[in-house]
C-alpha cells in the first residue's frame, strides 16, 4: 500500500508488527507506557476502546504529519474481560474457563491523525473444542502464553489443536483486523 504520510505503528506486539509488515505497509515503531485498566463497569467492546483511546491520547500531540496506529486486543467471556494472565494458574484457570465454549475476542483500533483520533473495533466469535488438563499444561508449559490476552495466541500450537471454528476475522485475533484497517487507511493516507 502506497501512503501519502508516514505510519507510526505504536505497539511492541511482534504479531502487529509481523501483521501490518505482511500487509506490505511501510512504517515504524514507537511506543510509549500506558495504563492498560478500564473501569470495571465497562462491557468487552468499552473496554477495548476505552483502552486503545487512552492509548491514541498518549501520540495526540506527537508526530503530527504521521498516522499513528494504536490497538487494543481483549477476550470477552460471557461479557467478563479475560486480560493478560498473571501466572501459569491464571493462565491455566482462563484456559479451562474457554474450554468447550465460544468467546469473543474483540481487537479495538485508533488512527490519531491531525490532533484526531478516529477508533473501529472488530469482534471475532472463537469455538473452543474440550481441553484436557494436560493439553493445557502442555500449553503453558511451552508457549508461555503471560503476554497475550485470554492466554493463548491462535497461531500458535493451541490454536492447532482447539480451535474448532471462527466467525470473523481471523487476523483480528491474532491482534489487528488487517482486512478493515486497509479497508479504513484508504480513507485516510491513500493517494
Amino acid at each position: 500500500m502506497k501512503t501519502n504520510v508516514p505510519i507510526i505503528l505504536a505497539s511492541q506486539s511482534p504479531r502487529r508488527k509481523a501483521l501490518l509488515s505482511a500487509m506490505e505497509i511501510p512504517f515504524e515503531v514507537i511506543t510509549k507506557a500506558v495504563d492498560e485498566s478500564f473501569p470495571p463497569a465497562l462491557s468487552p467492546v468499552q473496554a477495548a476502546r476505552y483502552i486503545a483511546e487512552q492509548k491514541a491520547h498518549a501520540f495526540m500531540d506527537d508526530h503530527p504529519e504521521a498516522l499513528v496506529i494504536v490497538a487494543d486486543t481483549v477476550v470477552a467471556l460471557n461479557d467478563e474481560v479475560l486480560g493478560k494472565p498473571a501466572d501459569a494458574a491464571h493462565a491455566s484457570s482462563m484456559l479451562t474457563g474457554l474450554s468447550g465454549r465460544a468467546h469473543e475476542v474483540i481487537t479495538a483500533v485508533a488512527f490519531v491523525h491531525r490532533q484526531k483520533i478516529y477508533i473501529f473495533h472488530e469482534i471475532t466469535e472463537v469455538h473452543f473444542r474440550t481441553l484436557s488438563a494436560a493439553e493445557i499444561d502442555h500449553y503453558i508449559r511451552q508457549y508461555k502464553p503471560f503476554d497475550k490476552a485470554g492466554a493463548y495466541g491462535i497461531q500458535e500450537w493451541i490454536g492447532m489443536i482447539a480451535v474448532e471454528k471462527i466467525v470473523g476475522s481471523y487476523t483480528n485475533v491474532v491482534g489487528l483486523p488487517t482486512e478493515r484497517i486497509y479497508r479504513e487507511l484508504q480513507q485516510f493516507v491513500c493517494n
